[in-house]
Formats: structure tokens, C-alpha cells, sequence
């Protein structure tokens, strides 16, 4: 019982996990480009006529830019792991890094605009808008969560990108 030590992840497996969470991330990056990219609404609040897009804001710009980066070479990534020789792993885990930590910035800052507009700051003197932009909030928010989903979802890519680095023998 003292010299057990837990299955390892085989090649099949490791292959399988990968092309499986790269869908996943293909899937989960490429709703949240699409939700923010036709976000949009007009409201008429007093009788003047408001319009709400995601191109009002550099937040959500960029969350939609690295959402299309992040899709784009996931695509490309997926395509790199059919194709994986072992010491390209390590190549894997740097590009699962970059793009969880971009993915990471463009929610972060889609999250920190779309606070504001939820709630508002009091003492800047900026009002909440999404009382009156229900539908445009709620298309963001599912957005920014599907992005979130595509973070974890790089975070485990790296995780095992780095695990299976490790284990490559020169």
C-alpha cells in the first residue's frame, strides 16, 4: 500500500482532455464574442432617444477583441494539438498562459464597466444605466460569464500543458 502512486493521464486520455476542453473554449469564447458583438438597444427615456453598444466603451471593446483572439487562436491551438509532437508541449503551455491571462484582463475590465453600469458611483456623480438598458446588460452579462467559463476552461489547459511538459523526457 505504501508504494501506490495514482494513475498518470495516457496519451489517449491527454489527447481526449485536450481536444475536449479546446472545443469547449472554442464554443464558450465564441458565444461571448457574439453576445457582446450584437449587443444593442435604444431606449427612450423622456422622450430623447438613448442607444446602448458595446462600442460605447473601450472596456467592452477590448473584452470583445481578446474574446475574438482568444476564439481565433483556439482554433489555430486545436488544430497545433491534432498535429502535437512532445516538444511542442511546452509551446502549448505558454499559448493556454497568454490566453487565460488575456481572457482574464478583457473580463476584468468588461466586469469593472459593467458593475458601474449596474449600480453606478455615487460619488463620481455616474448613475446606473441598466434599469434602463435590461436587455443590453443582460446580453453582456451573459457574455462576460462565458468568458469567465473560458478562463477556467484555459486554466485547466495549462494546468495540464504544464503537467505534460513535465513529463516529456529529452
Amino acid at each position: 500500500m505504501a508504494n501506490y502512486s495514482p494513475p498518470h493521464i495516457t496519451g489517449n486520455r491527454f489527447f481526449g482532455a485536450q481536444v475536449f476542453l479546446r472545443l469547449l473554449t472554442i464554443g464558450a469564447t465564441l458565444a461571448a464574442a457574439w453576445l457582446i458583438l450584437t449587443s444593442k438597444e435604444t431606449v427612450v427615456v423622456l422622450g430623447m432617444q438613448f442607444d446602448a453598444r458595446y462600442t460605447y466603451s473601450q472596456a467592452f471593446k477590448f473584452f470583445a477583441y481578446a474574446n475574438i483572439a482568444a476564439c481565433g487562436s483556439s482554433v489555430l491551438s486545436l488544430f497545433s494539438v491534432l498535429l502535437l509532437k512532445p516538444r511542442t508541449y511546452f509551446v502549448m503551455f505558454l499559448h493556454d498562459l497568454i490566453m487565460s491571462t488575456l481572457l482574464m484582463a478583457g473580463c476584468a475590465a468588461a466586469t469593472a464597466i459593467g458593475w458601474v453600469g449596474k449600480y453606478g458611483n455615487n460619488h463620481i456623480g455616474w448613475t446606473a444605466v441598466c434599469d434602463h438598458f435590461k436587455n443590453y446588460c443582460n446580453r453582456t452579462a451573459y457574455s462576460v460569464v462565458c468568458s469567465y467559463a473560458a478562463v477556467i476552461l484555459y486554466l485547466l489547459l495549462t494546468i495540464i500543458s504544464a503537467k505534460k511538459s513535465r513529463n516529456v523526457q529529452d
